[in-house]
């Protein structure tokens, strides 16, 4: 279903499953897959990736490269780059930008967040203003964040790093070094 088919811009393969709901003003560039029950809200654009049954992309976002999982709610004003891929039930919300990462199941990324060149596992949940600083210049590095983890506000992940499994990141940390599982780390001035 489109809400004015007059108000929608296809510019390669637009392929939709059941029960798509497209709104106004969306852009669909080269080869574009919408399963059964998505919802592309305004104004976003989605170009190149495939977006699972049940997914909702909210108003203003731009989609790029990417490959989105069930049932996830992504925006508004996200921005997936290429080479980013959700699992299930994920959520990425206003204001996040992913690049080349892989975001588990269950995990949130809510809002005013950069995941690049990350591995994030399932049940994460990041804070705001988190990002992950993986170039250094001359080299891209990698971020792992395994099951479990939970990554306070405000937390520069300065790659190559990897947090445990159930570990915590307290709220306002720089992370330099790999945390063992089940873990608290912080940092204060």
């Amino acid at each position: 279903m489109r809400s004015d088919p007059n108000r929608l811009d296809i510019r390669g393969n637009l392929s939709c499953g059941l029960d798509v709901v497209i709104d106004v003003g969306c852009i669909f560039e080269g080869d574009v897959q919408l399963e059964d029950n998505v919802t592309i809200e305004a104004y976003s654009v989605v170009k190149d990736s495939r977006v699972g049954e049940g997914t909702t992309i909210k108003t203003h976002s731009c989609i790029e490269g990417a490959y989105i999982g069930k049932r996830n709610q992504i925006g508004p004003y996200a921005r997936l780059r290429p080479g980013a891929k959700s699992s299930d039930n994920v959520r990425l919300g206003n204001f996040v930008e992913v690049k080349a990462s892989e975001i588990g199941q269950g995990s949130k990324v809510n809002h005013l967040s950069y995941i690049g060149d990350a591995k994030i596992g399932t049940g994460v949940n990041v804070g705001a203003g988190t990002i992950t600083c993986n170039y250094d210049g001359a080299n891209k590095h990698q971020t792992v964040l395994e099951n479990d983890v939970f990554i306070g506000s405000n937390t520069e992940l300065v790659a190559p790093v990897i947090i445990g499994a159930g570990s915590t990141i307290a709220a306002g940390s720089t992370v330099t070094k790999n945390v063992p599982p089940n873990n608290l780390a912080l940092s204060r001035i």
